[in-house]
């Protein structure tokens, strides 16, 4: 069955006066939002099959007008509450340039214990939500546990963090607006890169598991925790060069750590 018969449980809303579209409005634009509401817009179908397949079930799933009467029974099945709203109120929230006619409405998880030995990835005020995304996603993929951004970071729940992780989110253990001096509680060596610095990592014995620490994408990782590390590498650039950008660099050392013990 794709077309949900059962009426009596589903609200629709064509008034863009509802508070609940002033609610989805500030989940979808404003980077903090989330804190506030203690909730997230999922917007679009990739994002929302994500948190499903982690288990996940979403507060709210909503559906366009237009789209509602092809919309696939287990997307409103999984939801405690649908929710059918006018196709003109759709760009009131809508995130994307190209709305998606779907989307889920979730809790806010709840903020996790710091876990001290596991393999961690560390943002130290890495700014541009595109780069955060790219490094969870990084992360998620190379079996990097736990993700902890510092004060200064951009907000790892924000629309534009969700987008460019591409549901990484909702296999890490995410923990943000730490003060540095909260990483004492690691058991785990810290490794840091530079770009000037530091053994080649193609060269370099990496702990098992570790922490790395990756940096504001002008000024790079603080020279506190440059001092702090137990490990500091720079990636060999043989096209010359200065620097990579931070979500790449994440990416070669992570998958560099990932492969270790193959070697």
């Amino acid at each position: 069955m794709t077309y949900l018969e059962n009426q009596a449980s589903v609200t629709h809303i064509a008034s863009r006066a509802n508070s609940f579209i002033k609610t989805l409005k500030k989940l979808a634009h404003e980077s903090t939002a989330y804190r506030k509401e203690g909730l997230l817009w999922l917007e679009g179908d990739h994002l929302c099959r994500a948190a499903l397949a982690r288990g996940l079930s979403p507060q709210i799933a909503i559906f366009s007008e237009s789209y509602w009467p092809k919309a696939p029974a287990e997307w409103a099945a999984s939801a405690v509450k649908t929710l059918v709203i006018a196709d003109a109120l759709w760009s009131e929230f809508s995130g994307l340039e190209s709305p998606a006619p779907m989307g889920f409405v979730m809790v806010l998880p709840a903020t996790a214990p710091l876990l001290p030995d596991v393999a961690t990835v560390i943002l130290d005020r890495v700014q541009d939500a595109g780069n955060v995304g790219s490094i969870l996603r990084s992360a998620a993929a190379f079996g990097f546990k736990q993700v902890v951004a510092l004060k200064g970071t951009a907000a790892l729940w924000s629309p534009k963090v969700l987008r460019a992780g591409m549901g990484a989110h909702f296999g890490l253990q995410l923990i943000e607006g730490l003060e540095a001096d909260a990483l004492l509680a690691l058991s785990v060596p810290l490794v840091v890169t530079s770009s000037h610095e530091g053994a080649y990592l193609h060269e370099q014995d990496l702990p098992l598991p570790c922490a790395w620490v990756m940096g504001h994408e002008g000024q790079g990782v603080s020279s506190a925790l440059m001092a702090r590390a137990q490990v500091s590498v720079r990636i060999a650039q043989p096209g010359g060069e200065e620097s990579l950008n931070v979500g790449a660099a994440a990416a070669i050392c992570l998958y560099a750590s990932a492969t270790t013990v193959s070697r």
